[in-house]
């Protein structure tokens, strides 16, 4: 039995939603010393994904870029890699009950962060993020891969890029939710649960850190490029 050390580092570990790294994930946290795991799901994700074999349920309702973005998952976690959208949270959960440790839900509930994105968000906006989910309809598999090893190469200008096309985007989808699951991980951390690892999308990770960071919280951090690195061996972009 771990002795809870409540000055132990949270390790934040990046993931991506279209890429199976279970294996490489179960190797990270398989192999640390941990009093509980949480992950970037709220309750209505976490039973989904937990109680379907396939992963999520599909989405009939909502606004529509998220039903688009919903089946752009789906296609891209079957194209790149055979994943499927929430393998590694789903890993990260059947590891914490494999090891008998808590699970821990320290996203904000989805429909909470639609209706503020929808709420809050420019016409403008608007338009821009239906458009872009259009196309990503359309968009093949081997472009998204090497977009992907962009991204890893240099995730802080992703990030900004997002920022400048869509801020209130980046406001509400990383931000805000980034500052949310921080005060919970503290919360967590009041608790006795020292040795933490949260398994989130990469994108938040820098954001976590920070936010971490200004709460007095020492953060370890492995992003999705690292993660990915101890893959034995995964496709190469066509």
């Amino acid at each position: 039995m771990y002795v809870s050390t409540i000055e132990s580092p949270i390790l934040l570990v990046g993931v991506a939603h279209v890429v199976d790294l279970t294996e490489p994930l179960r190797r990270v946290l398989g192999e640390r010393p941990l009093d509980g795991v949480a992950v970037e799901l709220d309750v209505e994700r976490a039973d989904a994904l937990l109680r379907s074999p396939g992963g999520p349920e599909r989405r009939r309702s909502g606004p529509l870029f998220v039903r688009f973005w919903s089946v752009i998952q789906r296609r891209l976690g079957s194209e790149i890699g055979g994943g499927t959208p929430g393998a590694e949270m789903k890993a990260a959960a059947l590891i914490a009950r494999d090891r008998h440790l808590p699970l821990f839900l320290i996203d904000d509930p989805l429909r909470t962060t639609i209706v503020n994105l929808v709420r809050t968000m420019p016409f403008k906006e608007r338009v821009q993020l239906l458009f872009g989910a259009f196309v990503g309809l359309f968009v093949p598999a081997r472009v998204v891969e090497r977009e992907i090893d962009r991204y890893v190469v240099a995730p802080t200008d992703y990030t900004e890029q997002l920022r400048q096309a869509s801020p209130t985007l980046a406001r509400v989808l990383i931000d805000d939710r980034n500052e949310h699951m921080a005060d919970r991980l503290v919360q967590l951390r009041g608790r006795g649960y020292g040795r933490m690892a949260a398994v989130v999308g990469d994108a938040h990770v820098t954001g976590l850190k920070n936010a971490l960071g200004r709460r007095g919280v020492p953060t370890e951090t492995v992003t999705f490029g690292e993660l990915r690195g101890l893959t034995a061996s995964r496709p190469s972009p066509s």
